[in-house]
């Protein structure tokens, strides 16, 4: 090929031929008001850091949680504001020069995430439950993240009362991420999102204050994992950028579908070439299993769980679970709605190793957080069922799922921060035994948790996977079904096991103490339970509310 070919290809891709110079940039059109949850979030997050630097140490602590809870509330408001709108559903449209969708589902799954991250974050301000150090209330936090484990440093860190503030405004960055990553409407917005959100919880699950080199190696192996699930979902966005000559959902989908009319010459031989369109749809479709903890990506979940600040991992359990299957729906129901022959069959084998998988391994584990981990997998299984359904039933079971789920994981984890011995909180199953002789109430709201993790009637748990089991098998996908039902009754078992441990075992005499926590921890398990039990009882209108919020805008 010559240069002079080769010069006109390039100038001809560009859309500008040297004879029209005076063609002028045009300047972005950004529809602020449409985008103002996630300006007031990442906005207040600018203010916390700020904060860091300027506000002295001593009332760092009440001014960030205020921040942060008003930034939450505040940004849940303008979601119910743009919903009330109608912005969810007659004036559903692509913001932002087409990055950002405004539709039912984003607005629905963006409450969501703001509702659960508002809750979740009053255990990260927990200062109750640890005994004062050196006449200073501590939190779940380092007291210097900076300083090596053990050291001299740490320890005047600790003496001085140090504590680690910057975790509030590192949670709202991450929020911001969430919110974006189920709206975006390209794979670059995608993209930004996904680390937008993912490098903050990177580094809040490393600054326990208690074992903090277990947490510092959850933090490292989530860091890692990660960066290699960020590295598949960037080569498929190459691929699909290759294959369709665009990164906006609805010119792949377009391509796909062959509706395309306009083909770019530069892009004219590797368009429409279906290899890569496959390759770079399964490496993406890894990068977001990976954040969902679906079985094969899964080997990050238990250790992280485990590791990371009790506050963290409920947090992250429950709001980053959304926002991935968020954005799966979308890329699936969007993009890739003409491939679904391909697709499914793959997202069936998924779901039924997930959901088995997650299941029986969480039958040998010893350590609650882990047995939690566990669980959260199978439970991404059981959603999976809801998003292979491809109907519109499908959508609105996985948005009602994701919902109720979120608000009885971070329950569940708030309970777990209660029950604490001397080396802090005791997640060891044996350490169990007798809870519910030694506190009836904190064992009976853990034993509702389990119940709704269980799926059993009359909670949350119940309608979720009563909703998400009818979408698959009117879809077609009745054996995933019966996988699903084996998989809640072998899961069944070990939520069974641990009420019946805590209320038919002897407590031992030096087990551990249940600790009273401050008025936020209670409202965080008071809201779950309330939530759980409301959704359970009476799901209609909330049903109904993710029926009308199931439809994505094109």
């Amino acid at each position: 090929m010559s240069a002079t070919a080769v010069h006109s290809l390039w100038t001809m891709a560009g859309g500008v031929t040297s004879a029209a110079p005076e063609e002028k940039f045009k300047a972005p059109v950004i529809e602020y008001a449409q985008l103002t949850p996630v300006l007031i979030v990442i906005g207040v997050a600018v203010v916390g850091v700020l904060v860091e630097a300027f506000v002295p140490r001593r009332a760092r602590y009440y001014t960030q949680v205020f921040l942060t809870v008003v930034a939450l509330a505040a940004a849940f408001a303008a979601v119910v504001g743009l919903a009330a709108g109608g912005y969810g559903t007659t004036k559903a449209h692509i913001a932002a020069m087409g990055a950002v969708a405004v539709d039912g589902p984003a607005l629905f799954l963006q409450g969501t995430i703001l509702l659960t991250s508002l809750v979740a974050v009053f255990t990260f301000a927990e200062r109750r439950l640890d005994p004062t150090s050196h006449g200073n209330r501590v939190d779940s936090f380092a007291a210097q993240a900076a300083s090596v484990p053990g050291s001299e440093s740490e320890q005047a860190a600790v003496k001085a009362g140090f504590t680690t503030t910057e975790v509030f405004p590192l949670v709202l960055f991450s929020v911001a991420g969430m919110l974006v990553f189920p709206a975006a409407n390209d794979l670059l917005t995608l993209f930004v999102a996904l680390e937008v959100f993912s490098l903050p919880l990177y580094l809040l699950c490393a600054v326990a204050r208690r074992k903090r080199l277990m947490s510092q190696e959850s933090a490292v192996k989530y860091f890692l994992l990660g960066a290699f699930s960020s590295a598949f979902l960037l080569f498929g966005i190459a691929l699909l950028y290759g294959y369709a000559g665009s990164v906006s959902y609805g010119s792949i989908a377009d391509v796909v579908d062959g509706s395309v009319t306009q083909i770019d010459p530069a892009l004219a031989d590797t368009m429409g070439n279906d290899a890569l369109l496959l390759i770079g749809g399964a490496m993406i479709l890894t990068g977001l299993l990976f954040k969902v903890g679906a079985v094969p990506f899964h080997m990050w979940t238990p250790d992280v769980y485990q590791g990371a600040p009790t506050p963290v991992t409920g947090f992250m359990a429950a709001a980053t679970k959304v926002a991935a299957f968020g954005a799966l729906l979308r890329l699936l129901y969007v993009v890739l709605p003409g491939l679904s022959w391909d697709w499914r069959p793959v997202m069936w084998a998924v779901a039924i190793v997930t959901m088995l998988g997650g299941a029986i391994v969480a039958i040998t584990q010893t350590d609650i957080k882990r047995l939690l981990a566990y669980s959260s997998i199978a439970h991404a299984g059981f959603i999976l069922a809801g998003v292979i359904a491809t109907t519109p039933s499908g959508i609105s079971s996985v948005l009602f799922y994701l919902g109720a789920y979120s608000f009885v994981t971070v329950g569940a984890f708030a309970v777990v921060t209660l029950v604490r011995d001397a080396g802090g909180e005791a997640t060891h199953l044996s350490k169990w035994a007798g809870l519910g002789r030694r506190s009836p109430l904190v064992a009976a709201v853990f034993a509702v948790y389990l119940l709704a993790f269980a799926g059993i009637p009359l909670t949350s748990g119940f309608a979720g996977k009563f909703a998400v089991f009818k979408a698959a098998a009117e879809g077609g996908a009745g054996g995933l079904v019966v996988v699903g039902v084996i998989s809640s009754a072998i899961a069944a078992f070990f939520y069974i096991r641990v009420i019946v441990l805590m209320f038919f075992s002897e407590p031992k005499a030096d087990g551990p103490t249940v600790a009273v926590p401050s008025p936020l921890t209670m409202t965080t398990i008071a809201v779950g339970v309330a939530v759980t039990l409301v959704l359970g009882l009476a799901p209609q209108y909330f049903l109904d509310l993710a029926s009308q919020a199931g439809v994505f805008v094109r």
